[in-house]
């Protein structure tokens, strides 16, 4: 057993009065182990979350950040036989490289873990045992969808067809996405197996279904609580709350949890759907992560302190399942069953926001792995570094609306902004300050250009805060590289590189103030930027870490399988969301590049690249 502690950081001088929560999870969509995840998966789960984790940590809130990889359902499956493979082999293979391309973006998961643990199973039994018993699963049955060439049940999503209500083409067998109803594959006009292009055999099957409108009341007033969703949420929400019906929550399918009610239990045919699995994995991570800390007990504080805040990220093919389907097993649950405690234990909380993204395309297409439209992101990190990366699909991805990633407009934004404009300036205020100081210098007066600017670059603590704690990264990115901008004006109003040959008691004042303000833009970045702010953090003569980075390890938890996770462990941050001061006569380092720049001619090379060509691109 290894043990971890939830990120607390320890934070100096007092944290800015901004209204905040104490407790914050983040809970993470689980991306599926069929096979690599491309770019436009992380734009939507995780750079987003990891964003506003690393904030509320540099903020002092309690944070606890889990998820993993969905290793059920009938995904797997399709990717198990078209590798002629088990679906076990092919969950440990992709559940590895999920992870480890996750941790080469610098995800800061407490907890990055997989749904077929022993644990996860035992929690998902226990919520759908305990809804059974409550009375909120009911028996039907229903016309399933079956592949005319394998036999095998085919899963909702596997389907498309023309939406009866809207006539839209491209239609899937769970739900349409142009007017936001639910469907079921036989709703279809049209329907056609994504996998093999056949029409689906649709044939009577008996299920048990969640009983969604018993929870219509309670959905209806809690959602119409959340005016601060972003628009697109509420609007796709309040369509699904129009048409409740009960859902079918098994699958007839031979891999995932086995049904854990009478009638089903024995039956091999039978498991439980993958999306009921797949929500109820925030818990059993947050579960498990208290085992593996060796305080089984500790995941309460997130999940039954009425105080806690509770924000999911992920696409927005996901809503449906985290504005209904989730807040109704979690209403049905309450404090009931094994894990909820039982009376005088509150009930599970319920989600505080649900951060939904649009899609991002690729050069005008949509991303499909399996249509060949994707860059992966083991792929991207192998010949560029993740800050560039992490940074594009914040400042230019789809937070509000669909956006197009152009190898062009990548390119352009690092040489443009992270190169020219922030880059730039820490490298020549730090070399100027190194070469003709020595060191942080020692000011004379302020005049009021200084002061003015030191106030701009501190009051951007707290805009900058609250437009990530109202998750509109892209704003919070755009202040704050607006701030950059302001410093690098300064510079060249007041020239410190002339200063010095004719004033140098005003150059070391001058310089002292850009000095402090690229120590202060270095904690604002840190969340989009975390490596190369971790490593300006260390030109700038700071210790310890500036936002905890993750690691891979082997866990073995009580009666747990081994398996690999990813977790930041018991690291902690040493800097907190407030104004700082560097001390003067600080010795610093000779400052390095942070960002590379990039030959605007590896855009054609990698849409060459992409379409086959042999031609390998590279960085100048």
């Amino acid at each position: 057993m290894f043990h971890l502690q939830a990120s607390a950081p320890d934070t100096i001088g007092q944290v800015l009065s901004l209204p905040q929560p104490d407790l914050v999870l983040v809970a993470v969509a689980w991306p599926y182990a069929s096979g690599p995840r491309h770019i436009g998966h992380v734009a939507g789960f995780g750079v987003p979350s990891d964003v506003f984790a690393r904030y509320h940590r540099l903020r002092g809130s309690r944070v606890l950040m889990v998820s993993g990889t969905d290793e059920h359902g009938t995904p797997i499956l399709v990717a198990a036989d078209r590798e002629g493979v088990g679906p076990r082999e092919i969950a440990d293979r992709y559940s590895r490289v999920i992870a480890e391309d996750l941790q080469r973006l610098g995800l800061s998961y407490d907890l990055f873990t997989r749904t077929t643990t022993k644990n996860h199973e035992q929690v998902v039994q226990d919520l759908f045992r305990t809804l059974y018993e409550k009375g909120y699963l009911i028996r039907r049955t229903q016309m399933g969808a079956f592949s005319k060439s394998t036999g095998r049940t085919l899963p909702d999503r596997y389907i498309e067809g023309t939406c009866p209500h809207c006539g839209y083409p491209s239609a899937r067998g769970d739900q349409c996405d142009n007017c936001g109803r639910m469907l079921d594959p036989q709703d279809l006009i049209d329907p056609l197996s994504r996998i093999d292009s056949t029409t689906p055999v649709f044939r009577e099957s008996e299920h048990l279904f969640l009983d969604l409108p018993a929870f219509a009341d309670q959905l209806s007033q809690w959602l119409s609580s959340k005016d601060d969703w972003r628009s697109n949420v509420r609007a796709f929400s309040a369509n699904l709350l129009a048409e409740l019906r009960p859902r079918a929550v098994t699958r007839d399918i031979d891999w995932g949890i086995r049904v854990p009610v009478e009638g089903f239990d024995e039956r091999s045919d039978k498991r439980i759907y993958v999306w009921f699995d797949a929500v109820i994995g925030y818990l059993s991570a947050s579960i498990e992560w208290a085992l593996l800390r060796g305080e089984p007990e500790a995941w309460r504080t997130w999940w039954q302190d009425p105080r806690a805040s509770h924000f999911y990220f992920m696409g927005k093919d996901n809503i449906v399942f985290h504005s209904v389907i989730w807040p109704s097993i979690l209403m049905g649950y309450g404090s009931g069953g094994a894990f909820g405690g039982g009376p005088g234990h509150p009930p599970l909380v319920l989600p505080e926001n649900v951060v939904s993204s649009e899609f991002l395309t690729q050069e005008g297409q949509k991303f499909s792995s399996s249509r060949g439209v994707a860059i992966e992101v083991r792929d991207f990190l192998e010949r560029y570094d993740p800050d560039p990366l992490r940074y594009h699909l914040t400042a230019a991805g789809p937070e509000t609306q669909d956006t197009d990633f152009t190898w062009a407009e990548f390119i352009r934004r690092n040489n443009d902004e992270l190169v020219a404009t922030w880059g730039n300036l820490v490298q020549r205020t730090l070399t100027l300050c190194a070469r003709h100081f020595a060191g942080v210098p020692e000011p004379d007066h302020l005049q009021p250009l200084d002061q003015q600017l030191l106030e701009t670059v501190d009051g951007g603590f707290q805009k900058v805060g609250e437009l990530i704690g109202s998750c509109h990264f892209k704003a919070a990115l755009g202040e704050t590289m607006a701030l950059a901008a302001r410093v690098n004006q300064y510079l060249g109003e007041t020239e410190p590189w002339r200063l010095i040959k004719s004033d140098r008691t005003r150059a070391a004042t001058v310089l002292f103030t850009a000095v402090q303000c690229v120590a202060n833009l270095k904690v604002l970045l840190a969340p989009f930027l975390p490596f190369t702010s971790q490593r300006l953090h260390e030109m700038l003569g700071e210790q310890g870490v500036l936002t905890p980075m993750p690691e891979l390890v082997e866990s073995q938890g009580d009666g747990q399988d081994p398996h690999l996770v990813l977790t930041t462990g018991a690291v902690s941050a040493v800097s907190g969301w407030q104004p700082q001061r560097l001390p003067v006569g600080r010795p610093l380092a000779q400052p390095e590049a942070l960002f590379r720049k990039l030959d605007p001619a590896l855009a054609e090379q990698e849409l060459a690249r992409m379409a086959g060509s042999p031609t390998s691109p590279g960085v100048a």
